[in-house]
């Protein structure tokens, strides 16, 4: 009788599709496991939200569990996972260990969502006002904590190639440590018939999870520098934002007279992309590759984004719209690309050209199931070639430290 697989998914927060992309790929890791049969238990620490999906009605279990208790040892000795899937690395700097120590035989994969040291450190420097150089990575203790969690499991799951370039060039982490797996999108005839035309479509959009930094400061962005020169040009435009989770100084932005409309949540995200014209994405700084704007391919709405906000998602295709980090250019762009019907068709024709080159589901999962299978089986081998990572789970490595501030707190007392 065939072994069924046992996966533990260990989540940072309860998935919500519709509010980030984040949300969407964690949905995405679990149904290409249920797919092949494999028992899925979803355990997260996180409280539970209006928005969270229904993981029980897909046919996955889940579990409460706790930081810093024992209770978690005993659920994986009985549960005793064959694959645990760790959602960002703060996880598995919170439970690694403990699933290494109880579960030794467990395949331990790491999600990275996007790389947070690339992220955090271009924040840090557009705060600073300074370019961002790669080499900087380097000096941040975010970067220590998350280079250290990807060494200690067996793979590491990354969305975008220039993140993994990164992680060989400048890291030197082995290529057998890390597996590119982009979020996935469905792309068909059926759903580009549906799409409406450029007379059809009006208004100008944002979307983004408020949460989020890099999607609050594009808002900003947008209000303070841009928009205004659109508006200057096209004086009846309006420009509408939407986003989970926005907070009283989100809403504080909004302006009837100007056209700046605040939306709050899109209850539906798909009848939002397929109402807008285009969608504008000035993002300054962040990681990754960007979910609203595979949805605006997705939904035949073209885009005018930043080198950030384009980064690692068409590589050598054309995009669907404009790419410039210059605030008139990208105003420039965005009035062009909204009254140009040819350049327009054009522009939803590259996303096309994108999606199905790039993103579909049957062109990365089959072989991510390949390599995880592979790697399980010659799991002994594997580990042995990666000593960084053995050392850095070798509890002996800061016991000194600890033992010293030990006594350090005995003799206070």
């Amino acid at each position: 009788m065939k072994h069924t697989m046992k996966v533990l998914v260990i989540g940072f927060v309860w998935p919500e599709p519709n509010s980030s992309a984040a949300g969407l790929r964690m949905l995405q890791l679990i149904e290409i496991f249920l797919a092949e049969g494999y028992k899925v238990t979803f355990a997260s620490t996180a409280l539970d939200s209006d928005y969270m999906v229904n993981l029980s009605s897909i046919g996955v279990d889940t579990i409460r569990i706790e930081l810093n208790s024992d209770t978690f040892d005993f659920f994986l000795r009985e549960f005793n996972p064959s694959i645990v899937l760790f959602d960002r690395f703060m996880i598995e700097e919170q439970f690694g260990w403990r699933v290494a120590s109880n579960c030794p035989n467990a395949l331990r994969i790491l999600d990275t969502e996007d790389l947070h040291s690339l992220r955090a450190s271009r924040q840090t420097a557009f705060k600073e006002k300074i370019d961002f150089e790669i080499d900087s990575l380097l000096l941040q203790e975010i970067t220590k904590r998350e280079i250290a969690s990807i060494l200690r499991c067996d793979i590491t799951l990354l969305v975008s190639e220039f993140e993994i370039n990164i992680l060989k060039s400048l890291f030197k982490i082995d290529k057998s440590l890390l597996f590119y797996l982009p979020i996935f999108v469905e792309l068909n005839n059926d759903s580009i018939s549906k799409w409406k035309t450029f007379e059809e479509k009006k208004d100008f959009m944002f979307i983004g999870n408020f949460l989020h930094e890099p999607n609050w400061n594009a808002v900003q962005f947008l209000k303070q520098e841009i928009w205004p020169l659109i508006r200057k040009k096209m004086k009846n435009a309006e420009l509408k934002i939407y986003g989970a989770y926005p907070s009283h100084k989100v809403f504080q932005l909004h302006n009837d007279k100007e056209g700046f409309l605040i939306m709050g949540r899109a209850e539906n995200a798909a009848e939002v992309f397929n109402t807008a014209k285009i969608i504008l994405a000035p993002l300054r700084f962040g990681a990754g590759i960007k979910g609203k704007l595979l949805e605006a391919m997705q939904y035949g709405t073209p885009s005018v984004t930043t080198s950030i906000g384009a980064e690692s998602m068409n590589v050598d295709l054309k995009w669907n719209g404009f790419i410039t980090d210059d605030v008139e250019t990208f105003a420039h762009h965005a009035i062009t690309l909204y009254n140009d019907e040819k350049l327009w068709n054009e522009a939803r024709s590259n996303g096309i050209e994108i999606l199905n080159n790039r993103y579909r589901k049957e062109l990365f999962a089959p072989s991510f199931i390949e390599y995880v299978l592979k790697i399980k089986a010659e799991l002994k081998n594997h580990r042995k070639k990666n000593f960084m990572g053995a050392l850095l789970q070798h509890h002996t490595l800061r016991s000194t430290e600890y033992m010293s501030r030990w006594i350090q707190e005995k003799n206070k007392n």
